[in-house]
C-alpha cells in the first residue's frame, strides 16, 4: 500500500509514519509545511518521500494517483484556533477543502482518514456520550473539525472519496514540546517531571476528568481503520468516537508517582489559566464507543501502563 500522511511533521504523523516504516510492504509521502523528517530508527527509511507544501496553495502537489489511502492530520490545535481565527480557518477548514478536492480529482475513491476530535461536542452533555448525539462544538477547533466532518461525509455519499472521521481522544503521553492545544498539562504532567522540568495544571481541580488514549493505542487503532468494510456506516454518516479511557487530574498525579516516585511530585505546579479551562470544560469526558468496539477498534488498559510506555521510550 502507497500511503500520504498530511501534517507529516506533527506527532501524531510521524507516529504513523514510523508505524508504517516499519512494514517492508508500505511507502508513505510525507507532507507539511515544514520539512517533515522521516522517523529515526525505523526499518525501511528508504520507503518513505519527503515533501514541503502549503496545502491551501499546492494541495494538487501532494496527491499522487497510485494512493491507497491519506491520513489528514494537519491542523492548528485548540488553543491555537481559538486564538488566531483567521489561521484556524485557513488551515483546519480550506487547506483540508483543498485537499479533497485534489483528491475527488485526481485519486477518485481513495480511502481518507480524516483526524477529528471529541471537541466537536458542547454542553450539555448527558451522561454518555455516543454518536448519536449532536455535536454543538464551543470552540473554533471543534467547529472546524465538524465543517471537515461534513465535508467527509458528503464527498464520501458523492463517491468522490472513501472516508472516515476518526474522533481521537486526547493523546498521552506525547513525547517532545507543549503544543498549543489546551489538553497539552496532560502530557505535560507525566512528561515534565519524569524529564526533571517543572508542569503547570492550568486548572485547580483535580477531579476534572479528561478522555484520553496513548500512542500505543492511537497508532493501532490508525492502521485498522485500513481494514474496516467501508459499507460498515452509512455513506453519509461517517464519524467514529475512538476508545479512550477516562482519567483525572488525581489519577494522572498517583500514577507518576507510582511509576516516578514521590519526588517527582515537587515539579507539579497548579496555576489557573482561565482560558485554558474554558476550553478544556467544553468538552466532554465520558464516551460510549460500543461502535467503535463492534468495528474492531481497541482500548487501553489503564493509564498506568501509557505511563510505564512513556517511562521506557526514555531508555
Amino acid at each position: 500500500m502507497h500511503f500520504l500522511i498530511t501534517g507529516a511533521a506533527g506527532f501524531i504523523g510521524q507516529l504513523l509514519a514510523q508505524t508504517i516504516l516499519n512494514e517492508e510492504q508500505y511507502t508513505v509521502l510525507l507532507t507539511d509545511v515544514i520539512d517533515p523528517p522521516i522517523p529515526e530508527g525505523v526499518k525501511y527509511p528508504q520507503n518513505a518521500k519527503t515533501l514541503r507544501a502549503d496545502l491551501c496553495s499546492a494541495a494538487e502537489s501532494v496527491v499522487e494517483k497510485n494512493l491507497d489511502a491519506v491520513y489528514i492530520f494537519h491542523g492548528i490545535m485548540s488553543s491555537g484556533s481559538e486564538e488566531n481565527f483567521e489561521l484556524g480557518m485557513r488551515v483546519n477548514v480550506e487547506a483540508t477543502r483543498s485537499l479533497l478536492e485534489s483528491l475527488r480529482k485526481i485519486c477518485p475513491g481513495v480511502r481518507v482518514i480524516y483526524a477529528s476530535s471529541q471537541a466537536v461536542y458542547g454542553r450539555p452533555f448527558p451522561d454518555i456520550v455516543d454518536e448519536s448525539i449532536r455535536p454543538t462544538p464551543e470552540s473554533s477547533y471543534g467547529a472546524e473539525k465538524l465543517i471537515c466532518e461534513t465535508l467527509v461525509n458528503d464527498y464520501t455519499r458523492r463517491g468522490f472519496i472513501d472516508g472516515f472521521s476518526l474522533r481521537f481522544p486526547t493523546v498521552c503521553i506525547r513525547p517532545g514540546k507543549p503544543t498549543a492545544a489546551a489538553s497539552s498539562f496532560l502530557s505535560g504532567m507525566i512528561r515534565e517531571p519524569l524529564n526533571g522540568q517543572e508542569s503547570v495544571i492550568p486548572l485547580q481541580d483535580r477531579s476534572f476528568t479528561s478522555w484520553v488514549c496513548s500512542p500505543r493505542t492511537l497508532a493501532g487503532n490508525l492502521m485498522h481503520v485500513l481494514t474496516v468494510p467501508s459499507l460498515s456506516l452509512p455513506l453519509h454518516d461517517r464519524p467514529i468516537n475512538m476508545p479512550g479511557i477516562g482519567v483525572t487530574i488525581q489519577e494522572i498525579i498517583d500514577a507518576l508517582e507510582k511509576v516516578g516516585g514521590t519526588d517527582k511530585l515537587k515539579l507539579i505546579k497548579e496555576i489557573t489559566d482561565p482560558a485554558k479551562e474554558k476550553i478544556l470544560r467544553s468538552w466532554a469526558n465520558n464516551f460510549d464507543n460500543s461502535k467503535a468496539y463492534k468495528m474492531g477498534f481497541q482500548r487501553d488498559p489503564g493509564f498506568e501502563q501509557a505511563v510505564i510506555e512513556y517511562k521506557e521510550s526514555l531508555r
